[in-house]
């Protein structure tokens, strides 16, 4: 009998503490991320990389964090994986996906129809906001965990009509939503070349948030305010749309 194919199992997209809107210690996630038996996780706080940094030193052998960054452009947002430093906010998305690859990462775009977010779509410009994104990626996220209504199965139909490959994520703001959807690669990788070969062939596991757990957001927020730990905002003259 052959041996099976080795798969990776991997949550691209969530927050930890070092984010403005969440609680999620980065050990934490280290943990859960083990115990659901995840291969790979992305830690893509918003404007920064730190708490992604603590969760790769704190990754025990069998798996894998990558840093990454959750960025907001000048059209909306864009995640960034394979980071050696953070990507600042506030540029057009041409401008971050060149910084990001200047550090041999990969671009992606998430949750394009959540309008609750900055995704480049359902606003006031929509249409040449997501085409400037979408002239900028690697993959769409085309199920976030957290994405509610008909916003996952307009970015699936988004990604499949452009020839884009599709992940799916949770976009976990805390310890109890990671790893609700995941994203399955037919093999191992280690970096953003591998990652970006695989993502063709990528399955997904479409899990679902807690409404509860999105309820925690604005209290997290609240906390993290208190603790001065507010959004990174764009250098003067950068202002995202």
């Amino acid at each position: 009998m052959e041996p099976s194919p080795v798969r990776s199992f991997a949550d691209l997209h969530c927050h930890s503490s070092a984010s403005f809107d969440s609680l999620a210690d980065p050990r934490s996630l280290v943990a859960k991320a083990v115990r659901i038996g995840l291969t790979h996780l992305a830690i893509t706080d918003h404007e920064r990389i730190d708490g992604a940094l603590r969760a790769r030193d704190a990754a025990p052998d069998g798996l894998t964090v990558i840093v990454g960054e959750e960025v907001r452009t000048s059209a909306g947002d864009l995640v960034g994986l394979f980071l050696e430093r953070p990507v600042a906010p506030g540029m057009t998305p041409a401008e971050t996906a060149a910084a990001i690859r200047d550090q041999g990462g990969i671009v992606g775009l998430p949750h394009p129809y959540d309008r609750f977010r900055s995704s480049g779509a359902d606003r006031a410009g929509a249409d040449d906001a997501l085409e400037a994104l979408l002239g900028a990626i690697d993959y769409v996220e085309i199920h976030n965990a957290r994405a509610y209504g008909s916003a996952n199965p307009r970015a699936a139909e988004l990604a499949a009509r452009r020839r884009i490959p599709g992940v799916a994520s949770s976009d976990a703001h805390s310890v109890l939503e990671l790893g609700t959807a995941q994203t399955v690669l037919p093999g191992p990788f280690t970096t953003a070349g591998e990652l970006r070969a695989l993502l063709p062939s990528a399955t997904i596991i479409a899990g679902r948030g807690a409404y509860l757990a999105r309820a925690w957001t604005p209290l997290a927020k609240a906390i993290q305010r208190s603790r001065g730990n507010h959004r990174i905002r764009p250098e003067a003259g950068r202002t995202p749309t």
